[in-house]
């Protein structure tokens, strides 16, 4: 297992970590808590470089990579609606969007292309990042935080939404059924 993968794999222990101290009555473990989503969401480009600057991409990465990006942001939205934090729509919409893109992908792969991700769709994991860290720091004494956490919100779902259909629009080949 090369390092990339095993950043990979942090990441994913990271998030029942994350959501411990997210959810269990600790003092000060919504700070903890998006200290360890900071650190979880900063592995994940950091994997990809790793893993292309030193041509250790595997089958593996491919695989647990974007699970581990799904696992943690789905992971840090159902917590936030637990918490009240966050409309469960909200969640909804930036999930399925996260499974329908990558029920694309599986397609795609099934008949040998692969799509890479788009700069509209690194936009969206940008955006979703912040809009989460953003939310768990509100008790922080900084003046319009709340406001800020729900305009990034938003603006993670509009990018969210853009960027899924954005993925679809250029595969639409691959979906068209094909007479035999």
């Amino acid at each position: 297992m090369n390092l990339a993968n095993q950043l990979t794999l942090v990441r994913i222990i990271l998030v029942p970590l994350f959501m411990t101290f997210l959810l269990v009555r600790i003092p000060y473990g919504q700070f903890i808590a998006a200290g360890i989503f900071i650190l979880a969401a900063s592995t994940d480009g950091l994997d990809g470089y790793i893993a292309r600057s030193r041509q250790q991409i595997t089958n593996l990465g491919k695989i647990m990579d974007p699970l581990a990006d799904k696992l943690l942001i789905s992971s840090a939205l159902i917590s936030l609606v637990e918490l009240d934090l966050v409309r469960a729509w909200v969640a909804f919409v930036i999930i399925a969007r996260e499974f329908a893109v990558t029920g694309l992908r599986a397609v795609a792969a099934a008949e040998g292309f692969v799509i890479a991700a788009s700069p509209l769709g690194k936009v969206k994991t940008v955006s979703q990042i912040v809009a989460v860290v953003v939310l768990l720091i509100r008790g922080l004494p900084i003046p319009y935080l709340e406001l800020l956490g729900q305009v990034s919100l938003y603006f993670a779902v509009v990018v969210t939404i853009l960027s899924g259909i954005d993925y679809f629009y250029k595969s639409k080949g691959l979906l068209e059924i094909q007479e035999k």
